[in-house]
């Protein structure tokens, strides 16, 4: 006779266990003879998933913010310390497991579910609870000669197993950093981020494998930006190789074995064959579900990773919760609290479940996003109201309401900050350019992308007025999201490209089809030194700059005549009168460009009306300046050596005429003096063209490479472009290795300076001027990161081009260049 239970729950993970340890409490509390629930497991054990974990790995309890609430224990430490404290709880509480249980079919309604097994027994079940994870799908390396193998494996048992091999860990996720710091411990180790930073580990792994990556000791390297192009079998030596396609062009890692940690993909055949919606087209679509876990079929839920919350402490909360939910008994999150501070400043008495779903609703991106991912996005942001009365906000604490006076400018142009804004109610006034046209925002609509992605200064100026609200999202925050999720970067970018037109032309097309031109846009990536055209070529459109900087030659010696950046157009002659190309160019830095072919341009200048002749003039001034270059050769050679020496990116370099400087030094003793003993310049070393030197400081990047992946955040950007770093530094080296220019150095504190009379007596210690040299045996704590700051708290500016006697040394951005070598 088949069973029938109150609730079924299928899946023997943290999730599965936590609600069945919820369950089992209810029947204890009600005192019945028959467990009401069961727990069905596909396999022969419990947290199969967690079994499979490399041995001794420890186990973070993420994200440190939440509380756990499961009858199950959990705290961060070791795998099999983990799953024994869960063996003693499931014999100790007598949890109703069922192993070897595997769900072919589930079928009916609520109150009336059939249960099927592969082996043809049938349940029946009231409610039924899919817990399944998705780890039995691993996703694949996508191309020929992928298939699991030894050569390539998609899980890894025991890092202990593999000795003395070169072994390639492709991944960029919590799974594939432990287990490429596992294997370092006795293989050469590469690990393959198809990024440019470690966006979606834990900020624990985080740490870790910065540290890995930067520690000389550990044989661990890390090859970013870079996507698997193919693979080559191992031959009669064993080894194989990996062909990646990196920033710098094709490269081959041979390797004994390949791991690869790409993620996993939901079972959706099977979700929707049980009736539940997935209304996105894409691989990683999960299962919509309502606050309370419930899908579009009442009466069965889905929780964990299933649901797109993989981390154990989540999963854990939402089966004790969901098992209050099928009870009748009114349970709230265990994020309520933090919410509720959030939202305690706004003008309504709602509760903060249904805030964040009208917000949801009110915002087509948001939409988008699983509601579970959606809240953990407002935890990690900041609630902004403007209202009258309201002062300019200084610091605030945590997850609290922010008020701001209304008309208050959010940012300015030319500040740098990469927030990203969400309205969710009243209005903003947006400029998309210095002197342009304001724009209306309404509710729903989003801002700041520009600077989020091309790493540019504010274009244009962004104004809250009153009694509006919004959420402002920090970067890496951001980036999280749109690199987890396809469908809300993908409406970014076409926003992105959308404004970017009406940036660039001010045209009055209508919105509808200026979405339309904006579909039809493919952006192209160029590597730095690619070509995007050659001169002599017959053009057939231009391309306006998303991101980076395209630098444009004349003649055979590839002279650079001038150079542009994000937001400008480059080969509009070629649409304007003059296919035949009258300059190459290429890409001074990695560059990202919007192409638009005549048909689209001749659309959007058509409705361009009064600042046609302003286009018109921008290309004639650009005429003039490629003109100017092309016939003073020294100075194209010079601005080529500057591009050269990467000062394309940056925003405010420190240059030595040479014909001038004297060689006193006094840049780095004032850099000494000024950062309390320790000089963040090396004036000697760089190298030099014509009577330019090029000194080994800090550029101050577009995009600095230094603030990618810093694990404690300590490195920051001031609105007026200066990098700096904070007292949050924790000395991983993660910014020197990024760092192209060697610009940054780990360095011990510098020894407190003694007194003059001292200095003067008896030689003690450093004195006035004296560049400190740092060694272990005068730091009380550990090295941490230095670089320049560009002295931005300094009221004078600059102390090393203040120190210089002559006038050598001078800081500008490569917008100064031609005027620079204008003299040559």
């Amino acid at each position: 006779m088949s069973r029938s239970y109150h609730t079924a729950i299928i899946g023997g993970g943290p999730a599965g266990l936590s609600a069945a340890g919820r369950a089992a409490a209810y029947d204890r509390e009600a005192g019945v003879a028959e467990p009401s629930y069961v727990l069905l497991e596909g396999h022969s054990t419990f947290a199969k998933t967690i079994q499979k974990y490399q041995k001794g790995k420890h186990v973070m309890a993420e994200p440190g913010f939440l509380n756990l609430r499961s009858p199950m224990p959990f705290e961060a430490g070791r795998r099999e310390d983990i799953l024994g404290a869960w063996q003693e709880r499931l014999q100790g509480e007598g949890i109703h497991i069922r192993y070897n249980a595997e769900v072919a079919d589930i079928s009916g309604t609520q109150g009336d579910f059939l249960i099927r097994l592969a082996g043809g027994e049938e349940l029946y079940a009231e409610n039924v609870v899919l817990s399944i994870g998705t780890q039995g799908n691993p996703r694949t390396l996508g191309v020929d000669g992928d298939a699991e193998s030894e050569f390539v494996l998609y899980t890894l048992d025991d890092a202990d197993a593999y000795r003395g091999e070169s072994i390639v860990v492709v991944g960029a996720g919590d799974a594939a950093i432990e287990n490429a710091i596992a294997l370092a411990k006795q293989n050469r180790v590469t690990i393959v981020n198809r990024r440019g930073e470690f966006s979606r580990a834990k900020d624990g792994n985080l740490s870790a494998i910065l540290a890995a990556i930067n520690d000389p000791d550990i044989p661990l390297s890390c090859l970013y930006e870079s996507h698997v192009a193919g693979l080559e079998l191992p031959g009669d030596e064993g080894e194989g190789a990996l062909l990646l396609k990196t920033p710098s062009g094709e490269t081959r890692v041979a390797c004994h074995r390949i791991i690869a940690r790409l993620g996993t993909i939901p079972p959706r055949k099977f979700v929707e064959s049980c009736g539940i919606k997935i209304s996105s087209p894409h691989l990683d679509a999960v299962p919509e579900v309502d606050r309370k876990y419930q899908s579009n079929v009442p009466g069965l839920y889905v929780i964990g990773a299933l649901g797109g919350y993989p981390l154990i402490k989540q999963a854990m909360n939402q089966g004790y919760e969901v098992v209050d939910f099928i009870h009748g008994r009114e349970t709230r999150p265990a994020d309520y609290e933090l919410l509720a501070s959030q939202f305690a400043g706004l003008p309504y008495a709602m509760d903060p479940e249904d805030v964040l779903d009208l917000y949801q609703q009110r915002v087509p991106m948001f939409r988008r996003m699983n509601p579970l991912a959606f809240r953990e996005l407002i935890i990690e942001s900041r609630i902004l109201f403007s209202e009258e009365g309201a002062s300019v906000p200084g610091s605030t604490r945590e997850r609290e309401t922010v008020h701001v006076p209304a008309d208050y400018t959010l940012y300015r142009n030319g500040e740098y900050s990469s927030s990203f804004y969400t309205l969710v109610e009243g209005s903003v006034q947006l400029q998309l350019e210095q002197d342009g046209p304001w724009h209306t925002l309404s509710p729903g609509q989003f801002f700041g992308e520009m600077s989020l992605i091309s790493g540019r200064p504010r274009e244009g100026s962004a104004i809250v007025k009153r009694d509006s609200i919004l959420i402002e999202t920090p970067r890496r925050i951001m980036v999280k999201v749109m690199n987890s999720n396809e469908e809300i970067r993908e409406g970014i970018d076409r926003v992105f490209i959308m404004r970017a037109l009406l940036a660039a032309f001010r045209t009055g097309i209508p919105l509808d089809e200026l979405g339309e031109i904006a579909a039809g846009i493919t952006p192209k990536t160029f590597e730095a030194g690619d070509l995007i055209y050659r001169e002599g070529e017959q053009g057939e459109e231009l391309h306006l700059i998303r991101r980076g900087r395209v630098a444009l030659s004349k003649g055979g010696d590839g002279s650079v005549v001038n150079q542009l950046h994000s937001g400008e157009l480059v080969g509009q002659m070629a649409l304007m009168g003059a296919p035949t190309r009258r300059e190459t160019a290429s890409a001074a830095v990695r560059t990202e460009t919007l192409p638009i072919r005549q048909p689209e341009f001749l659309r959007l200048v058509g409705q361009s009306g009064d600042y046609l002749p302003v286009l018109q003039q921008r290309l004639s001034d650009n005429l003039l300046q490629i003109n100017a270059m092309a016939s003073r050769s020294e100075a194209a050679r010079t601005v080529n050596f500057l591009m050269q020496e990467g000062m394309g990116e940056a925003t405010n370099a420190l240059l030595i005429d040479e014909s001038l400087c004297i060689g006193c030094d006094n840049c780095e003793r004032a850099c000494a003096e000024t950062h309390g003993g320790i000089s963040r310049l090396n004036r000697r070393e760089g190298a030099s063209h014509n009577q330019w030197h090029v000194a080994t400081t800090c550029r101050h990047c577009e995009l600095p490479h230094c603030m990618k992946d810093c694990p404690t955040d300590a490195i920051r950007r001031s609105a007026d472009g200066e990098v700096f770093i904070t007292d949050a530094c924790i000395g991983c080296g993660n910014c020197e290795t990024h760092c192209p220019y060697d610009a940054i150095s780990l360095r011990y504190p510098a020894a407190k300076k003694p007194g003059l009379l001292s200095w003067l007596l008896f030689g003690a210690g450093d004195g006035p001027g004296d560049v400190h040299s740092a060694s272990p045996a005068d730091a009380n704590s550990r090295k941490t990161a230095v670089k320049c700051d560009a002295c931005r708290d300094l009221p004078g500016g600059h102390a090393c081009v203040r120190a210089c006697p002559t006038g050598a040394a001078i800081r500008l951005g490569p917008d100064r260049f031609t005027e620079l070598v204008s003299v040559l």
